[in-house]
């Protein structure tokens, strides 16, 4: 079996897949900026930002880098947010849980190696 060559980097998000990942971002973003080691994170964070800020139709066109940081840290965070429901009481597992399916829908519909 032979693996493709090239990949597609171009994704269709709608109105609500857009606002989460642009906070989404935008979160990783504030918590990484104070950081130099994480540079390069918050250049490609910002760089998705400004993507689908400017984007008028659906497609967004990300690049490998985007492509492989945005899932990384989609995939820790849902790590993480899985984590901390089991530990969790009854308010704090209903907040985590929408961010929790919001975040695995997102990851199982576009990111799915």
């Amino acid at each position: 079996m032979s693996k493709s060559l090239f990949k597609n980097y171009n994704y269709e998000f709608d109105k609500n897949e857009k606002k989460i990942l642009v906070t989404f971002c935008k979160q990783a973003i504030k918590q990484m900026s104070d950081d130099n080691k994480y540079y390069e994170f918050v250049k490609s964070f910002q760089s998705i930002v400004d993507k689908i800020n400017s984007s008028g139709d659906d497609v967004i066109k990300f690049t490998k880098d985007e492509k492989t940081k945005l899932t990384f840290q989609l995939k820790e965070n849902i790590k993480f947010i899985h984590e901390q429901t089991k530990k969790a009481w009854f308010m704090k597992k209903w907040l985590y849980k929408s961010m929790l399916t919001q975040y695995t829908a997102l990851m199982d519909n576009h990111f799915k190696d």
